[in-house]
C-alpha cells in the first residue's frame, strides 16, 4: 500500500503534550482516503542519541524523547527551536545574541550546558552562538537526551543533548513532498523534497525551503533559505557511503525585545521595534559530511563520519532599551533624559567567521559470554578542529540616545571605522570513548561508558599599525597575554541498569558524570584561562520507568533525577578575586504519555516539575538560576474522521522564570493554545489550516536583559497546500 503523509496531528487544550501526525493512506483495493491516527511508537525505535549500541529507547537507561518531522510540519512549527521545545522538559532560551538556537533542560540552560548535534555530530558554539540548522522542513526527527551525555558527545552536555536528524535517501521507492503556504503578517513559504533510487547502487534526497515574513513588529522582516542534498552509494547490503551537503541562509527578524514600562508589559507598544533602521542580522552556514556504515560481519560493524562546516554571522544592531522613569533614569540606574522616553544603547557590530571540521568513528563488536549473557562493545574516537576569526567595531564608537515611546525615527547604526578583526582562536579536541552493554538475561542488562577528552585552546589578539587599519601581527591572549594555548582535559563515565519484567516494560537506573566549559570553549577568554573545566563535578542520579500498553497503542515514561554542577565562578568579596567554587543543583520529575484511542481520537501529554537552585554561590544560595522555568508542559489532542478530515489542538505551558540570579526580575508563566485541521482534497493533496496562539496571549518566550522581553507571535492563521506522492 502507498502511504501519503497529510498535514495534521493533534494538539491541545490543557497543560502537557507532544505531537503526532495523522496521515492519509490510499488503499490499492479501494479508491478512497483513510485518515488514521496510527503512530509508530518511539520507545521501540533505536536511538543513536541515547546510545550507539543499537538499543531501543525502551532498553536505554536514560530519558530519550523523539519529535518526528511529520509532526513538526503538521503543526506548522516555523523554526527548529519551536519543534524541540515540544519535548518533555525542554524550553526555548533563544535570543538574537545566541542566534536564537538555545535551550533549557533539567534546570540548566545555554549552549555550554545543552549540547546540540546535527546528524549525531556535535556543533561547537562560539561566543554562545549556534545558527545551524535553520529550517525544520528537511528534518526526519529530533531526539532529545535529557541529563548528562558527555560520555558519548563530550564537554558541554550536562543538561542534555538535542540531535537534529535530517531526512536521507530512500533506496526503496521514489518520493516527492511539497507545500506552499501563506499566513498572518504576510508570512509565506514554499518547500519541496524529492528522493528515491537512481540505480541498484545509488539513491538520493534533495530538499529546498524558503520562508519570508513581515513579522509582528515594525521593520520585522525575515527570510530563510535552506537547501539540502544527499547521495547514497550502496554497492552491497552491508556497506553504504553517504555524501550530504546542507546550506542555510537565515536573516531573522532584527528584534531584540520590548522594554517594560514601569516594570510591566505595555501592550500598546508590543509592535514597536526600537532597533535602528539599518540594523543587520544574517547567519550563513554550509555543512558537508561523508558517512560510512559497514557491517563487516554478523558480529562486527564500523561507522565513521567526516564533516566540514563553515559559518558566517553578522550583527549590526542597537540592542539595549529601557524606559526612562520620573527621575530621568532607567529602573536599573542607568540611562538619561526625558521621563517617559526610551533609552537606547549598546551598538554591537560583530562578525563570526567559523571553520569547523573533524571526524568521528567507532567499531562495534558483539559476542556471547559463557552461554548465559550477550555483550556489545563499542570503541570510538572523536577529533575536531575549530577556527574563529572575530571582528567588531571600536569601543569608542559607543552609541546611546533616547527616542519617544512611539512615532520615533529609528536612526542609524553608529560605526565610523567598520567591523575590524579583533582576535582569532584555534580549538583542537580529541577523545576516545567506549560503551558496553551486557545482557545477563532477556530481562536484565547493564550499560556502562567512559570517555577521555583533551582540548587545546588557542587565542591571539590582532595587532594593528599606527593607522589602526592594517594587521601587522598578533599576540597571545591567554594567562594575561603570556600564553597562546591552554590545555583542558576530562574523563567522564556513566553506568546504568535496566530490568524488563515484560517485553513492553522497563525499569532503569543510571549514574552519569559530565563536564561543562566555563563560558564557551572555542572562545576561551583571558579572564577564565586560569580556571579548569567544571571537571567531573557535574553528575546525575536518575531512575525511571517506561513502557507500552493497550497492545502498543499507548506508551508512557516517568523519570526522577538529581543533577548537580560544581566549581562555578563566584566572587566572595564584591570587586575582589574570582574563585572557581560553588554548586548549583536541580531535582525533578518528568513524565510523558501518548495514547491512540478508538474512533480516531488520540492524546499526547508531557510535563516536568523541578527545583533548581544555587546551593553555594556568592550570596545567591537558595535562588533559582536565571532563565530556568521550574515547570513546563505540553498537551496535544487529535482526531481523524477515518475519511478525509483530521484535526489537532495543542497547549504549551512554561512556568515563571527569573532573568537574574538575584531573582529580582521575574517573567510570568504563559500558556499558548494552537489549533489546526487538515482536509484531503485527493489521495495526494491536502489543505491545512493552523491557528497559532488562539487566545492572542501576550507573552515573553525569552528575554534580552532584565527588563527587555522578546515576545511571542500573536494570534495568527497559516494556510498550506501540501502534496505527497
Amino acid at each position: 500500500m502507498k502511504r501519503v503523509s497529510l498535514c495534521s496531528t493533534s494538539l491541545i487544550v490543557l497543560a502537557m503534550a507532544l505531537p503526532s501526525v495523522a496521515f492519509a493512506q490510499e488503499s490499492d483495493e479501494e479508491n478512497r482516503i483513510i485518515v488514521t491516527g496510527e503512530r509508530e511508537q518511539a520507545l521501540t525505535q533505536e536511538s543513536p542519541t541515547g546510545s550507539r549500541l543499537d538499543m531501543s529507547i525502551l532498553e536505554t537507561p536514560a530519558t530519550v524523547n523523539v519529535v518526528t518531522g511529520d509532526d513538526i510540519r503538521a503543526r506548522g512549527d516555523l523554526a527548529i527551536v519551536d519543534a524541540v521545545s515540544r519535548a518533555p522538559g525542554v524550553t526555548n532560551s533563544g535570543n538574537p545574541g545566541n542566534a536564537g538556537l538555545t535551550f533549557a533542560v533539567r534546570g540548566f540552560s545555554g549552549q555550554g550546558s545543552v549540547l546540540q548535534l546535527y546528524d549525531g555530530v556535535r556543533l561547537f558554539p562560539n561566543n554562545g552562538s549556534i545558527s545551524f540548522p535553520s529550517d525544520p522542513w528537511n528534518v526526519e526527527r529530533i531526539e532529545v537526551l535529557s541529563g548528562p551525555a558527555s560520555v558519548l558527545f563530550g564537554q558541554g552536555a550536562l543538561g542534555g543533548v538535542v540531535n537534529v536528524i535530517p531526512r536521507g535517501p530512500n533506496s526503496e521507492a521514489f518520493e516527492l513532498d511539497a507545500e506552499v503556504g501563506y499566513g498572518s503578517q504576510n508570512t509565506w513559504h514554499a518547500a519541496a523534497g524529492v528522493g528515491g533510487p537512481l540505480s541498484d547502487m545509488f539513491a538520493f534526497r534533495a530538499d529546498v525551503s524558503y520562508r519570508e515574513s513581515d513579522g509582528f513588529v515594525d521593520r520585522g522582516e525575515s527570510e530563510n533559505l535552506a537547501i539540502s542534498g544527499a547521495l547514497e552509494f550502496a554497492p552491497t547490503d552491508d556497506f553504504t557511503l553517504t555524501l550530504r551537503n546542507d546550506f542555510g541562509n537565515n536573516k531573522p527578524t532584527r528584534y531584540f525585545g520590548t522594554p517594560l514600562i514601569d516594570g510591566e508589559l505595555d501592550k500598546s507598544i508590543r509592535h514597536e521595534n526600537y532597533n535602528v533602521g539599518d540594523s543587520t542580522m544574517r547567519y550563513r552556514d554550509n555543512r558537508t559530511a561523508l558517512t560510512m556504515d559497514w557491517q563487516v560481519s554478523d558480529k562486527v560493524s564500523l561507522a565513521n563520519t567526516a564533516y566540514y562546516l563553515t559559518s558566517n554571522r553578522i550583527w549590526r544592531n542597537l540592542e539595549t532599551y529601557c524606559w526612562i522613569a520620573d527621575d530621568g533614569n532607567c529602573p536599573n540606574g542607568v540611562g538619561f533624559g526625558t521621563p517617559g522616553n526610551i533609552y537606547r544603547a549598546d551598538n554591537y557590530g560583530i562578525i563570526h567567521d567559523v571553520d569547523q571540521y573533524g571526524s568521528q568513528g567507532y567499531v562495534t563488536i558483539a559476542s556471547d559470554l559463557a552461554d548465559i549473557a550477550s555483550n556489545d562493545l563499542l570503541i570510538g574516537y572523536d577529533v575536531n578542529y575549530f577556527k574563529l576569526n572575530y571582528s567588531h567595531q571600536f569601543a569608542s564608537d559607543y552609541q546611546e540616545d533616547e527616542v519617544a515611546i512611539t512615532g520615533f525615527d529609528p536612526g542609524q547604526f553608529l560605526d565610523t571605522v567598520g567591523l575590524i578583526p579583533r582576535y582569532h582562536t584555534d580549538t583542537r579536541t580529541w577523545a576516545i570513548y567506549a560503551e558496553d552493554r551486557i545482557a545477563i538475561t532477556e530481562q536484565i542488562s547493564f550499560v556502562a561508558g567512559i570517555r577521555h577528552e583533551e582540548n587545546k585552546v588557542g587565542r591571539w589578539n590582532w595587532v594593528y599599525d599606527a593607522t589602526g587599519t592594517t594587521i601587522v601581527g598578533d599576540t597571545p591572549a591567554l594567562n594575561g597575554g603570556t600564553a597562546a594555548y591552554k590545555k583542558l582535559s576530562s574523563t567522564t563515565w556513566r553506568v546504568g541498569a535496566v530490568y524488563q519484567p515484560s517485553e513492553n516494560l522497563s525499569l532503569y537506573a543510571q549514574y552519569s558524570t559530565a563536564v561543562d566549559p566555563l563560558g564557551t570553549l572555542t572562545t576561551f577568554s583571558g579572564s577564565s584561562s586560569q580556571f579548569q573545566l567544571t571537571y567531573a563535578d557535574g553528575y546525575q542520579y536518575e531512575a525511571g520507568v517506561k513502557g507500552l500498553f493497550l497492545d502498543g497503542n499507548g506508551s508512557f515514561t516517568l523519570a526522577a533525577y538529581r543533577l548537580v554542577k560544581q566549581n562555578l565562578f563566584t566572587q566572595t568579596v564584591p570587586g575582589g578575586a574570582i574563585d572557581q567554587v560553588g554548586q548549583r543543583s536541580s531535582q525533578g520529575i518528568e513524565a510523558s504519555v501518548d495514547v491512540q484511542l478508538p474512533a480516531g481520537f488520540g492524546i499526547s501529554a508531557n510535563g516536568t516539575i523541578l527545583d533548581a537552585n544555587f546551593d553555594e554561590f556568592a550570596g545567591f544560595e537558595g535562588n533559582t538560576p536565571a532563565g530556568v522555568p521550574e515547570a513546563s508542559a505540553n498537551l496535544e489532542l487529535r482526531w481523524a474522521s477515518g475519511d478525509r478530515l483530521s484535526t489537532h489542538a495543542n497547549l504549551r505551558y512554561v512556568g515563571r522564570r527569573f532573568t537574574d540570579n538575584g531573582n529580582n526580575f521575574r517573567v510570568p508563566a504563559f500558556t499558548v493554545v494552537d489549533l489546526g485541521a487538515s482536509y484531503a482534497l485527493t489521495p495526494s493533496l491536502a489543505l491545512s489550516v493552523n491557528l497559532q496562539n488562539v487566545l492572542n496571549k501576550d507573552y515573553a518566550f525569552t528575554t534580552y536583559g532584565n527588563e527587555q522581553w522578546i515576545l511571542g507571535r500573536p494570534r495568527s492563521v497559516d494556510v498550506a497546500l501540501r502534496a505527497s506522492f
